[in-house]
């Protein structure tokens, strides 16, 4: 009998719960596959009792994990980790996983930021590392349930230098789900691009607490947007990142598209009073500006503000 591939999802928020169901569901019964949601609290409870609910625009669908646990002498050694955590989370969540993680084990991060690979390398120097980024919009809107609010559902991964047969793997398990998966030849490329959005966008309606249209619509502030956009992209280049060509023009374009309501999740979570993603989305591009001789006044202005209120 052949050993089933064991693969692992961290965080069933709305990210992971979408990535998580859709394998779940694919895979039910297998033989072939075991999917594992790390999973706790009221949202293990839901899944465990009743499964996983995902709420897309055309469909619900309803999948049940081979296992959900949060225990690793039940989880047991992974092949696959797909970590969809927060990023203050990540090396904790990680480190409680030791021991299901091995030599064998490829770990991606679908997280916000850019450094989630070198991160977990400091962690696990013996794993595979990849990275990878989403363009999702969804959420876990009560335990067991994800829904998703817009069309856009992209899954982007890569490697350098990891084994060529592992993500062909992988990229045809995700896309046989139905998830929409982009094996990426320039992954840095693909995430400093998308970074450039969230990291902009998140730190500026956090800092004058306002809707992506309410800044698009005073010109002052979306000057400061660009100009944001413009010392992140600074610090990338200066980091050997090579941008996707317009990227600045397009990233605006696709922001002023946003529905009214819409803001960052950044911003939400500091309307909550709760903990944020400010370290990896904001004072990482002040950081290393400064490490690289790069100037980053307005993104040292609001880190500066912004460190007052946590």
């Amino acid at each position: 009998m052949n050993k089933k591939t064991r693969i692992a999802i961290l965080g069933i928020g709305g990210v992971g719960g979408y990535l998580g169901g859709k394998l779940a569901h694919k895979y039910a019964n297998s033989d072939d596959f075991e999917i594992i949601f790390i999973v706790r609290g009221e949202n293990k409870r839901a899944i465990k009792e009743n499964g996983l609910k995902i709420i897309t625009l055309n469909e619900e669908i309803w999948a049940s994990p081979d296992i959900a646990s949060d225990m690793t002498d039940e989880i047991g050694e992974v092949d696959y980790l797909v970590c969809c955590t927060k990023s203050y989370h990540l090396e904790s969540a990680l480190e409680s996983l030791r021991e299901c993680i091995s030599s064998n084990t490829v770990i991606l991060p679908f997280l916000n930021g850019v450094d989630s690979k070198e991160r977990i390398e400091k962690l696990f120097p013996e794993a595979e590392v990849w990275d990878g980024c989403v363009y999702i919009m969804v959420r876990l809107i009560e335990a067991g349930v994800v829904q998703e609010f817009g069309n856009i559902h992209k899954f982007h991964f890569g490697s350098t230098d990891g084994s060529p047969k592992k993500l062909d793997f992988l990229e045809n398990l995700l896309i046989d789900a139905d998830i929409e998966t982009y094996l990426s030849k320039d992954i840095k490329q693909t995430i400093w691009d998308k970074f450039l959005l969230i990291s902009a966008i998140a730190s500026l309606t956090s800092y004058l607490d306002l809707t992506i249209q309410e800044i698009f619509a005073n010109e002052k502030h979306k000057q400061t947007l660009i100009e944001l956009m413009q010392e992140l992209k600074a610090v990338g280049e200066a980091k050997g990142v090579n941008f996707s060509e317009g990227i600045i023009e397009k990233t605006v374009s696709i922001l002023g598209k946003t529905p009214p309501e819409t803001t960052s999740s950044m911003h939400s979570d500091f309307q909550r009073g709760g903990k944020t993603e400010f370290e990896s989305l904001t004072e990482y591009v002040v950081n290393q500006g400064k490490i690289l001789n790069v100037p980053t006044p307005n993104y040292e202005m609001i880190a500066s503000e912004l460190s007052k209120t946590r």
